[in-house]
């Protein structure tokens, strides 16, 4: 009853009932019960015992939990949400065995073929140093920050998401959410920013050479901030992979398998989702806080 090739063996519960079924069939018990290396007394009792499901009392959370996106959270959201407001004392593996007999799954982060959005056009103003260089570490909030545009094509037509997104806390600071990629979009994002932003704060931001980062506009309005700007290579997304993973985040979860009307429609939705990124979704790199949980405890400690 074993897997082949050195796979791992069946749970005694399962060898049990796989016994039961061939020996119904009329194979002797004796041999069966050899084959899969039962004992008799074990395989009475597990056919006596059936097994429960793993901790009942606490499955109407998990599926309310999982439910409050489009396409579920994984387990060790879950599992992180139940220790921190339930109090629950369970393990992440605990969790993924409810969530199985359940039978709730997350989708797993796969390549997919989502549109990235070029805003590439050359050397049309002002570049900058890589002056990250790929080391996205962040202590607390306000050191390290990224930003760059995504796009999404829907129903309605074409959608654009340009946020700010801190490294350390792992919130998204500042967005726009517009039909355009243009300065208009830079503009709404960068006033969101400076009124985010703390005075004492003079963080680094990395960008790609997109256009609209070259622009003097843009580059005189984070050097008021007291922001450095740091840029990405000619052509080379890794250089702002934080970024770029933020993006796969949201298409994954947010995105994947739905579609919108009308862009008000899908503007409203994908706010209500960064509020969830900033306010509820509970990060293992943050120690099972959320973002805004993060940020405002590491400002109260530095104080």
């Amino acid at each position: 009853m074993d897997s082949p090739e050195g796979g791992a063996a069946l749970p005694r519960r399962e060898k049990a009932l796989a016994v039961a079924e061939l020996s119904g069939l009329g194979h002797d018990l004796a041999d069966l019960l050899g084959a899969a290396g039962l004992a008799r007394s074990t395989y009475y009792y597990a056919l006596a015992h059936p097994k429960g499901p793993t901790r009942p009392e606490l499955r109407p959370r998990v599926a309310e939990i999982f439910g409050r996106l489009p396409n579920g959270v994984g387990h060790r959201q879950v599992a992180m949400e139940l220790r921190a407001v339930d109090g629950a004392r369970i393990a992440d593996k605990t969790v993924l065995k409810m969530m199985r007999e359940m039978g709730l799954r997350c989708g797993i982060r796969r390549e997919t073929d989502y549109h990235r959005y070029n805003s590439y056009r050359g050397v049309v103003g002002e570049v900058f140093e890589n002056v990250l260089g790929r080391d996205f570490e962040a202590d607390g909030p306000w050191q390290k920050m990224g930003t760059d545009v995504t796009e999404f094509r829907l129903s309605f037509g074409k959608a654009y998401l340009a946020p700010v997104y801190d490294f350390g806390s792992k919130e998204i600071v500042a967005h726009s959410i517009s039909e355009h990629p243009d300065l208009e979009q830079q503009r709404e994002m960068l006033s969101m920013l400076a009124e985010a932003k703390p005075a004492w704060a003079s963080p680094v931001m990395q960008t790609d050479m997109g256009w609209q980062y070259q622009h003097a506009e843009f580059v005189a309005a984070l050097e008021g901030m007291g922001i450095v700007q740091s840029m990405s290579r000619k052509g080379n997304c890794i250089d702002n992979g934080a970024t770029e993973q933020v993006f796969g985040h949201i298409k994954d979860e947010f995105l994947r398998g739905r579609d919108w009307d009308t862009f008000e429609g899908f503007k409203a939705d994908l706010e209500a989702y960064i509020h969830h990124w900033n306010h509820v979704r509970r990060q293992v790199r943050l120690k099972g806080l959320t973002p805004v949980e993060f940020r405002e405890q590491a400002l109260r400690d530095a104080a």
